[in-house]
């Protein structure tokens, strides 16, 4: 295959040039080789519960409606008319028949024309189908609906692997959303989602958290994936950070205390109001005695007897070497970050080009978490063209204090690229490369697998 002038082999565990974030040839090559080639989340399944309901999904130039027929299947398409492209429907909402509002033609939930004035016009011009909406690939897993516009894509299942096969069992069908906010940030969208998909910048970035994190962390490849965890072992990294000076700790349920109160206050996702409340807990039905492992297993058993008295329920078969495999911190390639170890609260990203402007971004943010049936609460999607306008919580502050910035240096003639961690960044690399290579073929890695876990080295000062 010639050549597009982006050669994946450029890319190293240790490099990534910076021309992905900064040349418009770039972005326009991901216009025409990536978007329209690539399964991507276009909404919640929950954002269309019933016949009728629809949302519109917009990436760059392509608009598409995924909407809900009658029958109860989930359908998407080109969201424009076919007789001269005007758009049916903007955002979300119901409608029985879509109707075009410039010359009145009507469509069904499945797709087909169910209307065109003065069809006699036409004669036997318009063969049959002619009429008809442009159907776009949709599955669906998790609970979102994925949607590709390639015809020739690979299946919906086999390309989230090995991911869904190391966290089928979370059920994330089975959340809804606590909060949703999407915002313009000014940075590309890699620039932005690359805050996400390490915790390497956590000792500066977010340097309050490392009284309760052990934070050093490793990711790999997953077939396209990339996947992320804490270096200790399965589950939450609770304990003070080896960065910090020693400080001898009576009780390690201090630990869980600042960890849930942080969370709470500074992140307010990754934890229901159930899990902080069993913290408390702790207070009575533990000691300052109590072994640290044992604190954690208690902990972990409170959130599960609640999560079952409330009604909100518990996935079945998530066993310690589940959890471990199924890491922390997990990139969907090209543009979904999650983090799930709280397995009833899980964080989930979407990033994407703001329009056809490759210098800023739309970032999606979904706070899930697992509800009793029918206690789940009405939220209103919030859109903010400025974060500070949001009242996003601190963690999310700290990163957006640093992303334009990032996006604004890397434009220096010094700088060549980034030098990311072989270790605690590999994730970060990888989609690089991934990106690359799917610009120069779409099923190059239709059949890649994870990567042996990379060892971390011994600790080095500098």
């Amino acid at each position: 295959m010639p050549s597009n002038g982006f050669p994946s082999e450029e890319v190293r565990s240790d490099f990534y040039p910076k021309a992905d974030y900064l040349d418009r040839r770039f972005h326009d090559l991901e216009k025409e080789q990536l978007w329209p080639k690539v399964w991507q989340i276009a909404c919640r399944e929950d954002e269309i519960p019933g016949a009728g309901d629809y949302v519109v999904y917009d990436i760059i130039d392509d608009s598409i409606v995924v909407v809900r027929g009658s029958d109860g299947e989930v359908r998407a398409f080109h969201n424009f008319c076919p007789h001269r492209g005007n758009l049916l429907v903007e955002g979300q909402g119901n409608a029985r028949q879509f109707v075009c509002s410039f010359h009145g033609w009507r469509f069904g939930s499945d797709g087909r024309n169910i209307k065109v004035i003065d069809r006699q016009d036409w004669g036997d011009c318009l063969a049959k189908g002619d009429a008809d909406l442009v159907p776009v690939q949709v599955g669906t897993w998790g609970g979102w609906v994925w949607i590709n516009m390639d015809p020739d894509c690979q299946p919906l299942d086999r390309y989230l692997e090995p991911m869904k096969s190391k966290c089928e069992l979370f059920e994330f069908e089975k959340l809804h959303p606590a909060w949703y906010k999407s915002v313009v940030v000014e940075a590309n969208w890699k620039t932005t989602m690359g805050a996400f998909t390490e915790f390497y910048h956590v000792q500066t970035t977010h340097s309050q958290m490392l009284t309760y994190t052990q934070d050093y962390s490793t990711s790999r490849a997953m077939g396209r994936h990339g996947w992320i965890s804490y270096e200790g072992g399965t589950g939450l990294p609770v304990g003070r950070s080896p960065r910090l000076p020693a400080k001898e700790v009576a009780d390690f349920r201090e630990h869980l205390f600042e960890y849930a109160e942080q969370f709470r206050d500074d992140l307010q996702a990754m934890q229901t109001q159930r899990a902080f409340d069993a913290t408390q807990r702790l207070r009575t039905e533990t000691t300052a005695e109590t072994p640290p492992h044992d604190v954690v297993a208690k902990w972990g058993q409170f959130i599960y007897e609640a999560a079952i008295e409330s009604g909100a329920g518990w996935p079945e078969g998530l066993t310690p070497e589940y959890l471990a495999e199924s890491g922390f911190d997990w990139h969907v390639f090209p543009n979904t970050v999650f983090l799930h170890p709280a397995i009833e609260a899980v964080l989930w990203y979407r990033f994407r080009p703001h329009g056809d402007d490759h210098t800023r971004c739309m970032m999606d943010v979904w706070s899930l978490e697992r509800f009793a049936p029918g206690a789940e609460p009405k939220v209103e999607h919030e859109v903010y063209q400025d974060w500070r306008d949001g009242d996003f919580p601190l963690i999310f502050r700290q990163d957006f204090l640093n992303i334009p910035k990032v996006q604004k240096g890397m434009k220096s003639r010094a700088f060549k690229g980034g030098r990311p961690s072989p270790i605690q960044e590999r994730a970060l690399s990888h989609f690089h490369k991934t990106l690359r290579r799917f610009l120069e073929d779409p099923h190059a890695d239709d059949d890649l697998g994870p990567e042996p876990k990379v060892a971390a080295p011994a600790p080095s000062e500098g």
